[in-house]
C-alpha cells in the first residue's frame, strides 16, 4: 500500500473517531489530547512504504474497521505546490450531568465544543512531513467558569534511509485545561487548571533479515498554572511542574513470517523543581521498564502483541515510597468477520501523583472495544474500560469504570455525524480516599472536512 493511500485512509477514519472526544481523560491523557498528531502517538516507525509483502514484521492480513479506507468518504484536501492541506472543524453539543465531577449535589450543564484543525502534509518518495495546528473552544450554558480555550501545534518528519530503515523526529506544543475528572485536579479550584506541555522526540528503526532494531528518545515539559479557590486564595500548582525524559531500545527477532519475539527496555527521568506547599520535597525520580514478549498474526483472524516484564520507579527523596511491580501490556485484535473488529488491551505503568504525600501510583488498566461496520458509511462502536490506581505512600486505591457506545454516520466525503453516550464511575477506598462520583455524557458531533 502506498503512503498516499495510508494518508487518505486517515482522512476517512478521522470522521469515525469523532466519538473519542467523549472519552473521559486522566491528567496524562488530557495533556496528550491536543498533542497527538497522526502517526506520532505510537512507538512504531515506518519501515518502507509499499514493501509490506516482504516485511517479516508487518501484520496486515486484515484491516480493522476503524482503519479501513473508504474512498468515497475521504477528504480531498487542497494542494499548494508540494503541500497538501486538510482543513477540518468539529462542532459538538454535549449534555453533562455532573460538570464538576463531585459526589455532593451534582450539577448538570450543556456544553458546546468547537474544534478547528488544519493539517499539512508533504509526501515524497523517501520522506513524509506533516504539521498541524488545532484548537478547542468549550462553552458552558450555565457555568461560564468552566469555559476554556485550548490550542496546540506541532509537526513531524520521517525519512526512509533505505529499504527497511527509517529516521523520524517531531515536536509539539499545547496549551490545555485539566478535566475535572482527572485524579490530580484540585476540586476547590473555581476554574479548570491550565497547563502547557512541550514535547519532542527522535526515533530510528532498522530491519535486516530477521532482526529489527528500534530506538526512541522523548523529552517532555509540563508547566501548570496556579488556580484560585472560592475565597480568592491561590492554589499553588508549581510542585506539579516537571521535565520527563525517556530512552527506549527494542530488538525484534522474526521466528516466522507471522510471528516475532522481542525484548524492550525503557529508562526514564522525571525532574521536579519545586517542593509541595506543605514543605515535602520535590517528587523527582528515575525508573526502568523491561518487557519481553511476542507479536503475531494467526491467519486472518487474530493479531496482536503481548509482553510481560518488570517496572520500577525510584524517588530521589526517601520521603516517597518507591514503586516496583510486575509489568506488562497487551493488545489483541480479533476479526470474526470483515465487518467486525474486537480489540482487547491491557497495561500497567507508574504515573506521577498530584496528591500531597504521594510520589506516584501504579496504574493498571484493561479495555475491550467492539467496532462494527453496519453499513459502508455507518460505524458502531462500544468500549468498556476498567482501571485501578494504587497510590504509593498513601492508603488509597481508586477504581475507574468507563463505558461508551456510539455511532458515526459518514454523509459524504465532507460531512460526518456522530452520537455518543458515555459514563464514568470513580470509586476510592482507604484512609486517604478521595471522593466517589459518576459522570454521564451524551454528545452529538458534526464534522466538516475538505
Amino acid at each position: 500500500m502506498r503512503r498516499g493511500s495510508i494518508r487518505k485512509s486517515r482522512r476517512s477514519v478521522a470522521l469515525t473517531l469523532v466519538a473519542s472526544s467523549a472519552v473521559y481523560a486522566t491528567g496524562a491523557e488530557a495533556s496528550a489530547t491536543l498533542s497527538q498528531a497522526d502517526g506520532r502517538a505510537g512507538g512504531t516507525i515506518g519501515t518502507g512504504a509499499g514493501k509490506a509483502s516482504v516485511d517479516r514484521f508487518s501484520r496486515n492480513r486484515n484491516i480493522a474497521v476503524q482503519q479501513r479506507p473508504r474512498p468515497d468518504y475521504e477528504a480531498r484536501g487542497g494542494r499548494f505546490g508540494l503541500v497538501m492541506a486538510y482543513p477540518r472543524i468539529e462542532i459538538a453539543a454535549e449534555h453533562n450531568d455532573n460538570i464538576f465531577a463531585t459526589d455532593e449535589e451534582p450539577s448538570g450543564d450543556a456544553v458546546v465544543h468547537i474544534r478547528p484543525e488544519l493539517s499539512l502534509e508533504v509526501d515524497g518518495p523517501r520522506h513524509f512531513v506533516s504539521a498541524y495546528v488545532r484548537g478547542a473552544l468549550n462553552r458552558h450554558r450555565r457555568f461560564s467558569s468552566e469555559d476554556t480555550d485550548d490550542y496546540g501545534f506541532g509537526g513531524s518528519v520521517r525519512v526512509d534511509v533505505r529499504r527497511f530503515s527509517a529516521l523520524s523526529a517531531g515536536a509539539d506544543f499545547n496549551r490545555a485545561s485539566e478535566p475535572r475528572t482527572s485524579p490530580g485536579a484540585p476540586s476547590a479550584a473555581v476554574s479548570p487548571i491550565r497547563f502547557e506541555t512541550a514535547s519532542a522526540y527522535v526515533a530510528a528503526a532498522m530491519t535486516s533479515g530477521r532482526i529489527k532494531l528500534t530506538a526512541r528518545s522523548d523529552l517532555r515539559s509540563l508547566d501548570y498554572a496556579d488556580g484560585l479557590d472560592r475565597t480568592g486564595r491561590t492554589i499553588d500548582q508549581d510542585a506539579r511542574d516537571r521535565e520527563v525524559g525517556s530512552l527506549l531500545g527494542r530488538i525484534d527477532a522474526a521466528a516466522s513470517p507471522d510471528a516475532a519475539v522481542f525484548f524492550q527496555a525503557t529508562a526514564n527521568r522525571r525532574d521536579y523543581d519545586r517542593s509541595e506547599a506543605s514543605g515535602r520535597p520535590p517528587r523527582s525520580s528515575q525508573g526502568v521498564e523491561y518487557l519481553a514478549g511476542a507479536n503475531f498474526e494467526v491467519s486472518a483472524l487474530v493479531r496482536g502483541e503481548v509482553a510481560v516484564g518488570y517496572i520500577r520507579q525510584d524517588f530521589d527523596d526517601p520521603t516517597y515510597d518507591d514503586a516496583a511491580r510486575f509489568g506488562g501490556r497487551a493488545q489483541l485484535e480479533y476479526f470474526p468477520s470483515p465487518l467486525t473488529t474486537l480489540t482487547l488491551g491491557a497495561g500497567r505503568t507508574v504515573e506521577d501523583a498530584a496528591t500531597p504525600g504521594a510520589g506516584g501510583y501504579v496504574a493498571s488498566s484493561a479495555s475491550l472495544t467492539v467496532d462494527h461496520e453496519l453499513l459502508r458509511n455507518l460505524i458502531l462502536t462500544a468500549r468498556l474500560t476498567y482501571s485501578e490506581d494504587e497510590y504509593q505512600g498513601l492508603d488509597r486505591n481508586d477504581r475507574h469504570l468507563q463505558a461508551r457506545v456510539g455511532a458515526t454516520y459518514l454523509v459524504n466525503r465532507n460531512l460526518g455525524v456522530s452520537l455518543v453516550a458515555a459514563t464514568l464511575k470513580i470509586s476510592s477506598d482507604g484512609l486517604d480516599r478521595d471522593q466517589d462520583f459518576t459522570v454521564n455524557r451524551l454528545t452529538l458531533s458534526l464534522v466538516t472536512q475538505f
